[in-house]
């Protein structure tokens, strides 16, 4: 688990470049995490920079034919060479870049991993739409008739299949949006605090109850298309889809 100082993780005040909170600088443990999640976060920015540079950079001009009569070997394989080195370039560092990341990821090397973002959310499929939107962005917020966490409270396979039966008790809504009523209201709209979905085992590897689960429903559909298992995924997704919230508010799905 990554340090905490009155609430603030040092690894998400690292990441979102949030300023440290009061007291955390006579807190050694969580000053340390800190500066080494920055550190890292400095290294990923410059891989990252390399493969930007690599990819931006224009292939070389197509050499002016050579005469018929020449007998001189043609410069193609010269340029092939030069292409495959760009592109094993790029791909080293876009290596790097998701090796590091995954490094970050799991803790930094400075505490015990979360199980359950390793078993489950680690390898929880970061799907989106048919139109390729990606998830907690004020399009897919727009486009959406359910996005909340709450906490995988039965695991249950359909006999003789790779199906499970996952139930989640809703502990935090964000979609949709349910104004202040009386709890008698029905006109709430507000969505049922249990939700039963049925997807294949390959979706949610690992997924335990217990378990905390972010969910995305697109409209007009009765499963998700995005899983998140685990606290350290999920913070992750937390913080995008706060921040999304305000634009989705504008936008109108289409």
């Amino acid at each position: 688990m990554s340090t905490e100082h009155d609430g603030a993780d040092a690894l998400m005040t690292a990441i979102t470049g949030e300023p440290l909170p009061p007291g955390a600088r006579e807190d050694a443990a969580f000053l340390a995490e800190h500066r080494a999640a920055e550190a890292d976060l400095a290294v990923l920015r410059e891989q990252l920079g390399l493969i930007g540079h690599a990819l931006a950079e224009p292939p070389p001009a197509a050499p002016a034919p050579e005469p018929a009569r020449s007998v001189r070997p043609s410069p193609r394989p010269r340029r092939r060479a030069f292409s495959l080195a760009l592109g094993g370039l790029a791909v080293a560092a876009a290596a790097s870049v998701m090796a590091g990341m995954g490094w970050l990821m799991s803790g930094g090397g400075t505490g015990a991993a979360d199980s359950s973002s390793l078993d489950a959310g680690s390898s929880a499929e970061k799907q989106s739409d048919a139109g390729g939107v990606a998830f907690g962005s004020a399009r897919y917020l727009a486009c959406s008739r359910l996005v909340a966490e709450g906490e995988a409270t039965a695991v249950e396979r359909l006999p003789g299949t790779t199906t499970l039966r996952i139930t989640l008790s809703l502990t935090r809504v964000y979609l949709p949006e349910v104004p202040e009523v009386p709890e008698e209201d029905a006109k709430g709209n507000k969505p049922d605090e249990e939700q039963v979905f049925v997807v294949d085992e390959n979706v949610v590897p690992g997924i335990r109850a217990g378990d905390p689960v972010l969910v995305g429903v697109p409209r007009g559909a009765d499963q998700p298309d995005f899983w998140a298992v685990g606290e350290r995924q999920i913070a992750l997704e937390r913080a995008m889809v706060t921040a999304s919230l305000p634009e989705a508010r504008e936008l109108t799905c289409g």
